[in-house]
């Protein structure tokens, strides 16, 4: 599933390329996006909310509840994607997977097979079902202090282990698989450790060590070039990881064996370190059969 930093870069690419532009032609394979509705109308700009890529319209000629400013929302979860290119080149994915193609003159932007595709009246943004019950976005900015641990102490059960509370977008949104695993071994925090038990400052510390590692991956400016690598912090280059993926290797700090299990009601594979990431004693700490 993509996370919130390639959910920016993909927003960062869009709006590059479609900001200030006309739609003169669409097409949707979503019933609940009419492909007319946005014929005409201007490309404001294109944002990343934590993992939702959203696109704003400007309003279009007719009225009624389509007629002002439009929001296209979209979730792009385990295959989605968004793709851009010119109509003179050929597509990279088969036409068959494209659920909505956008036109600006010679510009495209083509979503393919994406779960989550709506459009919404802009207006309606503060109070969208999904939008407003996120976490503060890891990559908008510092969260102020004592914010994850307020959502999460009015949000979770408090025997949830940290690694699952990462992943919670209601607690702090934008942050993936990836980034969980990543920034709990900088941090040197067990991912079964129950969140309570690790204190407010440490989440605070957690959520910041996530946004650094992803908006590393982030491009600074608006000119095109290659993004770069997943090289997290302190880490050797190339573009390695410290423990993702890394399951029965050495640990770069330490050398011991890296280790994975799965972990939370989503039973998501997280990787961590035993020396670098101790575990901590607490009651109803898992035993030796919950981890790999």
């Amino acid at each position: 599933m993509p996370e919130g930093d390639t959910i920016l870069r993909t927003a960062q690419t869009m709006d590059r390329w479609l900001a200030g532009r006309v739609i003169t032609r669409a097409q949707s394979a979503v019933p609940r996006v009419p492909a007319d509705v946005l014929v005409g109308r201007t490309v404001l700009t294109v944002e990343a909310r934590a993992k939702h890529l959203l696109v704003r319209f400007g309003p279009g000629d007719g009225s009624g509840l389509l007629g002002g400013e439009l929001t296209l929302r979209t979730h792009q979860r385990m295959g989605g994607s968004w793709y851009v290119t010119t109509n003179d080149t050929p597509w990279r994915r088969p036409a068959w997977q494209a659920q909505l193609v956008l036109e600006a003159g010679e510009r495209l932007a083509i979503c393919f097979k994406a779960p989550v595709v709506e459009l919404f009246p802009t207006r309606e943004t503060a109070v969208h079902p999904v939008l407003r019950g996120l976490g503060p976005d890891v990559l908008a900015g510092p969260i102020p202090a004592g914010t994850v641990w307020s959502r999460a102490t009015s949000l979770l059960e408090p025997d949830a282990p940290v690694g699952e509370l990462l992943l919670d977008q209601r607690v702090v949104s934008g942050i993936g698989n990836i980034w969980r695993s990543e920034s709990l071994f900088v941090c040197r925090v067990d991912p079964w450790a129950r969140w309570p038990t690790i204190g407010t400052d440490a989440l605070d510390r957690l959520a910041a060590t996530a946004g650094e590692l992803m908006g590393a991956r982030v491009p600074t400016t608006s000119g095109a070039g290659a993004v770069p690598g997943p090289t997290p912090i302190g880490a050797p280059g190339g573009g390695r990881r410290w423990v993702y993926g890394r399951h029965g290797r050495p640990c770069w700090r330490c050398r011991t064996v890296i280790r994975s299990g799965r972990l939370g009601r989503q039973a998501r594979t997280v990787w961590w370190c035993p020396t670098c990431q101790p575990p901590v004693a607490s009651p109803g700490s898992p035993g030796p059969g919950t981890r790999a």
